[in-house]
């Protein structure tokens, strides 16, 4: 005990600050994967998490706020991921087919979280803006690195893309978005979100 004590006052207010910000974030993840959209309630993440609602509505506005964190937690993991492990392809209509089945394995494999997030991007709260285009600002610069055969960086600086390329990327998201929408919506699988985004990519990059 007096170890840990130790421990805990060797953290730097910056560090005793990222440490509460992740555990309220990984609390919503959590009550977001048991019952979805509506089960993240910020006193009840603020209560499970261990910290006082004024703490963290000083980080995170709404549970809109609060579940954009965690997509962009998602979206740190799979630039991790495809900087250890670009992903393989002859051209880049398999280069990117294969990120957006990797997008969509990620973003699926908690399937209530992920409806959830859907439901935060979709929001229309002008106050989260910034976030969400930065989360689709990364996501494409993820997607042109794709199509080039090229190291991903999302979170660095933007990629010098084409007006095509940025072109390109923007409408792939779309696609995968609406077809997100759908496979939350139970219209179709996982599978299905991956062949829609590549069939768009085949009628664009083959014309």
């Amino acid at each position: 005990m007096v170890a840990s004590a130790a421990n805990g006052a060797k953290r730097t207010p910056l560090e005793a600050m990222r440490e509460r910000v992740s555990r309220i974030v990984e609390t919503a993840v959590e009550l977001a994967e048991q019952g979805g959209f509506e089960n993240v309630r910020l006193r009840e993440v603020a209560a499970v998490s261990g910290v006082a609602l004024g703490t963290l509505y000083r980080h995170f506005r709404s549970k809109e706020d609060l579940l954009l964190a965690a997509l962009a937690r998602e979206m740190e993991a799979l630039e991790r991921r495809l900087r250890e492990r670009p992903v393989a392809g002859p051209d880049p209509l398999e280069r990117v087919t294969q990120f957006f089945r990797l997008a969509t394995r990620a973003f699926c494999r908690r399937p209530n979280l992920a409806r959830a997030t859907l439901r935060a991007v979709a929001s229309g709260d002008h106050e989260l803006t910034e976030k969400v285009t930065r989360f689709h600002d990364n996501l494409a610069a993820l997607t042109v690195a794709a199509l080039r055969g090229e190291t991903a960086r999302a979170s660095d600086a933007p990629l010098p893309a084409s007006a095509r390329e940025d072109a390109i990327a923007d409408l792939l998201q779309n696609v995968w978005f609406a077809a997100l929408v759908g496979w939350a919506g139970g219209l179709h699988g996982q599978n299905v979100v991956v062949e829609k985004v590549r069939a768009a990519a085949e009628l664009v990059l083959r014309a």
